[in-house]
Order: structure tokens, then sequence, then C-alpha cells
């Protein structure tokens, strides 16, 4: 049975356990499909992935935690915030998709292009059954990431992907009238 959009758009959420099913390449290639349709500035299409699974995302995982293992030994584990669940989380998804801003200038509106990306590709995830997490917790090794995967592009985020194993309540949204105003 085929969801209507609105249908994907309220049922979306944020997951943070996963089942240890992998998820087939053509399914994340439909999925990834979805986020270079988003609209971006002046057409730039600035989005990057960088796809991580198996051996690959298992290694990566193991050098992330010790970069934010690093950051809690400069700064301190207040500092850090959520940043060491969010890499268990990431260690449960069978998928993580690191996601760069190629765009050559430094306009917000490039990052608001990934990030159109990004929401395309959450929301066609929950349409074929995934459930996925929008992940800013890499920032805390921004350059090391780039550094890690030799790229010359912005750190935008990462996305973990896979089938979920818990069910989450519905957080509570401000009204229409809450949050808009009418001027005529």
């Amino acid at each position: 049975m085929r969801m209507e959009l609105m249908e994907i758009i309220r049922g979306r959420r944020s997951i943070r356990k996963y089942k240890p099913h992998p998820v087939p390449e053509e399914i994340i290639r439909d999925i990834l499909e979805a986020g270079i349709w988003a609209p971006s500035a002046k057409n730039g299409q600035q989005w990057r992935f960088t796809v991580l699974s198996g051996r690959n995302k298992d290694d990566f995982q193991t050098w992330f935690r010790g970069e934010l293992n690093k950051f809690v030994e400069r700064h301190g584990k207040k500092e850090i915030g959520s940043a060491l669940w969010t890499c268990d989380v990431m260690d449960q998804a069978p998928v993580v998709v690191i996601v760069w801003n190629a765009g050559e200038n430094c306009w917000t509106t490039e990052e608001h292009s990934v990030a159109a990306a990004i929401q395309n590709i959450l929301l066609r995830a929950y349409e074929l059954g995934l459930s996925s997490l929008w992940i800013g917790d890499v920032y805390y090794a921004y350059e090391p990431i780039s550094e890690y995967f030799d790229k010359p592009w912005k750190l935008s985020g990462a996305i973990t992907i896979g089938y979920s194993d818990e069910k989450v309540r519905v957080p509570p949204k401000k009204s229409l009238d809450e949050v808009t105003e009418f001027l005529s």
C-alpha cells in the first residue's frame, strides 16, 4: 500500500536503535536518488555522499570513536554533548552516509541545498520501510573526518539508515498558528 506524502512527512521519526540486518545497495541507491532531486542554490547540486557499510563502516566507527575520545581529553566530557551516544547509534546502524557540501562558495544557501537533499533521503527511506537519523555530532571531528576521507568538501553531517528496532512516540508539535504569521 502506497503512502501519501503527508503521511510520510508525519510518520518519519529519528531512530536510534537498529536491527543488524544489512540494507541492499540497490535500496541505498534508491534512497540517495531522492536526495539528488532536492532543489539546490543556483542548481549547484552541492551534495556529495560517502556510503559506509560492513568493514568500512566498522573501521570508520573505531577511528571516529577514538577522535571523539581525543576531543573529550582536550575539552572535557561536558563539551561533547551526546556525541559518544550518537557514535553508539552509528555502530548499530548497518549503513552510515557521510554527507558533504561540495559548493565552492560560502553561501548559506549551499548548505540549505544539502539539507534539502538530506530531508529527501530521510523521507524516501521511511517510504521504503527503513529508518534513519540525521546526525550533526560528526562536527566534533570535522577536520579529522575530512582528512580521513581525503575530501576537500565541507562536512555537512551524517545519516544512519537501517531497520528500526524501537518504537518512538510522536513528539508534540506546535500548531501552525503558533509558528505562522499571515500579513495581507
